[in-house]
């Protein structure tokens, strides 16, 4: 009964902290660890240095942690650091590498150039040589005799069995005199593997400086309103409900509603988006945006980790922490790789000696196995790719949900896109004004805006912004009345005027002139709203209202177009309506008069034609297809429940960004590959060169170091993706 209820319980998550791990080996040994735990689903990422774990029933975070230091290694739970600072660990790194390299250049030296020599400089290179092997490597011994205690072999046992040979084999040949020493083996390959792990961790900061530069955007301090009066506080005191003043230049402390002012607010630096949003009271302001006009009250709505800025950080940082399965493929390798390695470097050993080589040719090609076998540039490939991708996603506006969204991305052939919200700005809008013959679009607007402003209808409102648009201030209105479901009456500037349905006019007995009534006809034909205007006798205009479509649409469908992608236009509106857009945009093939619930099986039936399907949308109704679709991409001005269901979230609302996200997406995807190709063809490659001791064991440890400075570089270039 108990492990019944267990089972119905909802997994709790937490991440851990994890320290002393030194490459793929070892996160995959953390993450072996922690799964042994009944009720506990573990993934460890060795870029991020973190582990994501789920568990379940009794299962503490202190019982994680215990487990994590049985393996021998460090785990605690996050807390804040700056962005770019460095620890205590990446302080020691280049203290041990600055020392390395200075104790290593003579050594390396005397033993390439045989006329800096002079007599027992053998023993100099010893007495230099020993600091590097026993202290500047030491961590590598470390990690070493840690991972033999628990029975295990990861790269760090590689390096250290390579250095410890090379500095005893030479202690050896200078006590008794029997061979080549090789001390500037032992101390050069310490000194290239220190540089090569040093810089790899400060690619591996900078790879993740996107997520951190969004956790900073946040204002740290905000002016609260409280019994009356104004002070200022940290932003994390700040709660549901309270009242605060953005002034010009100022960021928006969190998420909220504009409760008096009116300004135009920054929110490129949260959603790409360069031109700035006017708002009023009524609408809603994000956290971290910036007020670039006049002085705003803001009622907070939301704050803390339920703020936007908290979530979209959140889902970041999760993507980051996830695998795709490339490199699932080459943790399952890199977890038998280190002992297969030292079997095959004992086998050059025995090789080399059965077939007649000296005992110095059979040790240097074992060493140089040793060493130019250590599998962290596989360890790297994916999560640096992740990093760099997902964070310059951020930056764009772009919130990639995992690793497995990446590989969507590479077979999606058809993309459908919601009409409403997404291709259109789901507003109603004035598009066109036809004025009678005499009239001018001027006075009639006035007139009519004047009227429509004391109207709440969606289309009046419509009418009224673009009368206010292109006339100015409208006039005032008396005996304003509404006449239910055709228009509304009243009288502006001394003139009984009517607005409304052609009904509404013919039944008061206005004439409406032929041209008039075509132009009418003509806007219902394109799926407008016509709207008449009359007074004095006759109808004066023809006002067409349209749900318009935004801007970017026609070139986001080209982009999409360009990435091989075929458009589908998908709405719950008629045909005329659907195809007046599509042909706006360009997109060929419409499925109209959809209702929300059956998107869904339109999705399905793409798919089971053979299509792999992305799905493009923003509100409640597209929850579901989002989910059902093989991609799904919310735009980040919908909807909640739509941005949950989504696999990709476009924050700035522009479908120019869902072709930018899957550009991104397929380019991280690339770059996880040729990493992983060239971590695994360079080990391919290199082996037989060692083991035929074509290949030096220090040309072995640059290698190696620079192997995996290659796969941090390459992973890099994702932060100048478009």
């Amino acid at each position: 009964m108990t492990s019944e209820l267990r089972s119905a319980e909802t997994p709790s998550r937490v991440e851990l902290v994890i320290g002393g791990m030194t490459c793929a080996s070892c996160a995959g040994r953390v993450e072996r660890k922690l799964n042994k735990l009944d009720g506990v689903s573990a993934e460890v990422n060795y870029a991020t240095e973190k582990a994501a774990v789920s568990y379940a029933g009794a299962v503490r975070p202190e019982q994680l942690i215990e487990q994590v230091e049985a393996a021998g290694y460090t785990a605690r739970l996050p807390e804040s650091k700056p962005a770019g600072e460095e620890g205590p660990g990446d302080r020691s790194l280049r203290a041990r590498l600055l020392g390395a390299a200075a104790l290593s250049v003579p050594v390396i030296a005397l033993a390439m150039l045989p006329v800096l020599r002079f007599p027992s400089w053998e023993w100099v290179s010893l007495v230099l040589a020993t600091p590097v092997v026993l202290w500047a490597a030491w961590p590598f011994h470390r990690a070493a005799l840690v991972n033999l205690r628990h029975g295990a072999a990861t790269m760090d046992t590689l390096i250290s069995m390579g250095t410890l040979a090379a500095f005893a084999w030479s202690l050896y040949a200078l006590l008794f005199g029997t061979a080549h020493i090789y001390l500037e083996v032992a101390a050069g390959v310490t000194t290239f593997i220190l540089a090569g792990r040093y810089f790899e961790a400060r690619s591996k900061r900078r790879a993740g400086a996107a997520l951190r530069a969004l956790l900073e955007l946040g204002a740290r301090e905000v002016a609260v309103l409280r019994d009356g009066a104004e002070r200022r506080i940290p932003t994390g005191e700040l709660v549901v409900g309270d009242e605060f003043v953005v002034r010009p230049g100022e960021k928006v402390a969190t998420d909220g509603l504009v409760v008096d002012g009116s300004s135009a607010v920054d929110a490129s630096m949260l959603t790409g988006e360069s031109v700035p949003v006017e708002v009023r009271a009524g609408d809603s302001v994000v956290g971290a945006t910036v007020n670039a006009g006049g002085r705003l009250i803001v009622r907070a709505t939301r704050v803390g980790a339920d703020t936007q800025l908290a979530h979209m950080a959140r889902l970041v940082e999760q993507a980051q922490s996830g695998k795709a399965a490339v490199q699932r493929l080459a943790d399952r390798i890199s977890a038998v790789f280190v002992p297969v390695v030292i079997a095959l470097a004992l086998g050059t050993l025995a090789v080399w000696l059965a077939t007649g080589g000296s005992a110095t040719e059979a040790f240097t090609a074992a060493v140089a196995v040793l060493i130019i076998a250590c599998p962290c540039a596989l360890g790297l490939a994916t999560p640096t790719a992740l990093l760099v991708g997902t964070g310059r996603g951020a930056q764009l506006g772009i919130l990639i949900k995992g690793p497995e969204v990446l590989e969507s991305t590479r077979v999606v052939d058809t993309v459908v896109l919601d009409k409403t919200g997404t291709v259109t700005t789901g507003r109603m809008a004035l598009v066109d004004v036809h004025p009678a013959e005499g009239e001018t679009a001027t006075r009639v607007l006035r007139l009519a805006g004047a009227l429509e402003n004391a109207s709440e209808h969606p289309i009046a409102q419509a009418i009224a912004r673009g009368a206010r648009e292109r006339a100015g201030e409208l006039g005032e209105v008396a005996e304003f009345g509404v006449v239910e479901g055709v228009g509304v009456r009243g009288v502006v500037d001394g003139q009984s005027v009517l607005v409304g349905r052609a009904a509404l006019l013919v039944e008061a007995g206005l004439r409406i002139p032929a041209e008039l009534d075509a132009a009418r006809q003509a806007a219902q034909q394109q799926g407008r709203t016509a709207v008449l205007v009359g007074w004095a006798g006759q109808a004066r205009a023809v006002l067409a209202v349209a749900d318009t479509v935004k801007p970017d649409s026609a070139e986001a469908v080209a982009r999409l177009r360009e990435l091989g992608l075929t458009p589908i236009l998908l709405t719950g509106d008629n045909e005329t309506v659907a195809r007046a857009v599509a042909a706006e945009v360009g997109v060929d093939r419409v499925i109209a008069e959809v209702l929300p619930k059956d998107k869904v099986d339109v999705v399905s039936r793409l798919q089971a034609e053979g299509a792999v399907v992305a799905m493009v949308g923003d509100g409640i109704n597209d929850a579901a297809a989002l989910a059902t679709a093989d991609l799904g991409l919310a735009m980040g001005t919908g909807t909640d429940v739509a941005i949950e269901a989504g696999d990709l979230t476009l924050v700035r609302g522009d479908l120019r960004a869902a072709a930018q996200a899957i550009r991104l997406s397929r380019r991280t995807l690339r770059t996880i590959k040729g990493n992983l190709f060239w971590a695994f063809a360079y080990n391919t490659a290199a082996l037989p060169l060692a083991a035929a001791g074509l290949l030096s064991p220090m040309i072995a440890g640059a290698a190696m170091a620079l192997s995996s400075v290659f796969v941090v570089s390459n992973s890099l270039r994702l932060r100048r993706a478009p």
